[in-house]
């Protein structure tokens, strides 16, 4: 059990927000006995990093929690699938199908897939996929299922009590033009399936109906049981009524929106949700990662190159900075994981609390010692040009004689991840340079330092002997360059590992064939 002054003091974000929110919904939830977080998806394109962060987030807000309180937790993942289709995504198949049922509801768009019924169920059961892939405890609520299941009916009936005042909250905000065509209810059009965006000519109050302006004909609408949804920003806060949500994050894009969900939720007689709204995720361009483009790195695709606690390490971090997501990130990532890991060991219990992995791993640390880094082991795959877990193990266990892969688990899993990343990433990419006369002989001569060595020597004792070749051989006013040659030639990087830990692990004799290799 964790000491109360070390939960009082800790300043960790996932601590500081439930606390927030502990303070501004105690009445609330006092009275219901629980906590509900909610996180909001838009099935309109495949499920990108994005949706995983806000989930993993609110997870690790969850954890924080229930070491807070012992009142019972649930995160509901909200699809908006009755939401209308309004952009083909780029990154699906079919694309003529799909323009020919733009403005439907998701759930009434057939799926380019072939595979599920729908767009908005195929998309809703990828996200729920990826979800258990990293056995989050979460409730998936559909919107389709609950607008025509009745679930949202009483709430509909207070938002339409509320029309004028909604109205008048929303109308300052919109351009003249969309001004006399607004309303917060978007009845389904009977004949083609469509959402339609069209005004208002009468409320029925009594009927639960409203009468709208068709072209030039009126069509009739009940607001209850699917007939018609609500608008972004009106449906938004009718959720957080109907469903008594607590908590919600969202994307700095979304701040305006929270504002008026927030105005409307007083008007219909609740108080918003505790708010957290992070930075975005950008691609390597440094554009908004978005799912009709299906930019940045995608989840499978970090998974194929890391493991899931790096990613959920990397959402972790830094949630109010806009972090750019593409394959070059994966690296460090790994590496801080490592680190966070090793440090993990010698701190307290406050200082385990402002410890990343700490949240990534649900206050469970594994203790597993690390044997060398991830941009390490890239570098050992690329000089051992091993393509086989098997033949890396060799390598290392050369090294580390008392090592094995069933007490180094983390490890077993990033040697396979670095031969998939150094095959995919980089090497593809790789530039090596040749070297010209004078950088010939100084290789040469590194070559002829290390007929002097031996594999038992310290990697200090090596690094050294290094220091003093380049030293001898032109390099005396700025050794970086020297060991950029080094890296160049022999990595096709600028950038490259400590050579001395390298050369000690790889093998001396190993090491003289690469870089003989290498200069001819």
């Amino acid at each position: 059990m964790i000491k109360k002054e070390n939960l009082d003091k800790t300043n960790a974000w996932p601590f500081v927000e439930a606390k927030k929110m502990l303070r501004e919904r105690k009445t609330f939830i006092e009275k219901k006995g629980k906590i509900i977080l909610q996180t909001g998806y838009g099935p309109s394109g495949l499920p990108h990093i994005g949706t995983f962060g806000e989930v993993a987030r609110t997870s690790m807000m969850v954890n924080a929690l229930k070491q807070l309180t012992d009142i019972p937790t649930e995160i509901i993942t909200f699809s908006d699938d009755m939401d209308g289709f309004r952009k083909v995504p780029e990154n699906v198949p079919n694309q003529e199908l799909l323009k020919k049922n733009l403005h439907k509801p998701l759930t009434q768009v057939p799926d380019p897939f072939e595979k599920f019924s729908s767009f908005g169920e195929h998309n809703n059961e990828m996200l729920k996929k990826f979800l258990d892939k990293f056995k989050f405890d979460y409730s998936f609520k559909s919107s389709s299922v609950l607008y025509k299941s009745g679930f949202f009916n009483p709430t509909l009936k207070i938002i339409l009590e509320n029309y004028q005042g909604i109205m008048d909250i929303i109308l300052p905000t919109l351009g003249k033009e969309r001004q006399k065509t607004y309303s917060p209810f978007l009845p389904i059009c009977p004949d083609t399936g469509k959402v339609l965006e069209i005004p208002v000519l009468e409320i029925l109050k009594e009927k639960f109906k409203i009468i709208f302006d068709n072209n030039g004909k009126k069509l009739e609408r009940s607001i209850l049981d699917g007939d018609c949804k609500l608008q972004w920003k009106v449906d938004w806060a009718m959720r957080w009524y109907a469903l008594d949500i607590d908590f919600e994050m969202y994307g700095k894009d979304l701040i305006e929106s929270a504002i008026l969900s927030s105005r409307i939720a007083k008007l219909i007689g609740n108080i918003n949700p505790s708010g957290f709204a992070y930075e975005l995720f950008l691609d390597e361009k440094g554009e908004k990662i978005s799912k009709s483009k299906g930019n940045g790195i995608t989840i499978d695709q970090w998974l194929e190159y890391a493991s899931p606690e790096s990613l959920s390490l990397y959402m972790y971090q830094n949630p109010k900075r806009a972090k750019k997501l593409y394959k070059e990130i994966v690296p460090k990532t790994v590496d801080e994981y490592l680190d966070f890991i090793e440090k993990a060991k010698n701190q307290n219990e406050l200082q385990l609390l402002m410890n990343p992995v700490w949240h990534v791993h649900n206050g469970v640390i594994p203790q597993e010692d690390t044997i060398m880094s991830f941009s390490m082991l890239l570098n050992l795959v690329e000089a051992s040009n091993a393509n086989s877990k098997e033949l890396l193990w060799k390598f290392v266990k050369k090294y580390k004689k008392d090592i094995s892969e069933i007490n180094h688990i983390i490890f077993d899993n990033l040697i396979g991840y670095a031969i998939k990343y150094f095959n995919d990433v980089i090497r593809p990419k790789k530039k090596y340079k040749k070297p010209n006369t004078n950088e010939k002989k100084a290789l040469n001569a590194l070559v002829n330092t290390l007929d002097d060595c031996s594999d038992e020597m310290l990697p200090e004792d090596i690094q050294t002997l290094i220091y003093s070749t380049g030293k001898e051989n032109g390099y005396s006013e700025n050794l970086r360059d020297w060991f950029k040659l080094i890296y160049e030639v022999v990595f096709g990087d600028e950038n490259g590992p400590r050579m001395g830990f390298f050369i000690s692990f790889f093998g001396v004799k190993e090491t003289k064939e690469l870089i003989t290799e290498k200069i001819k």
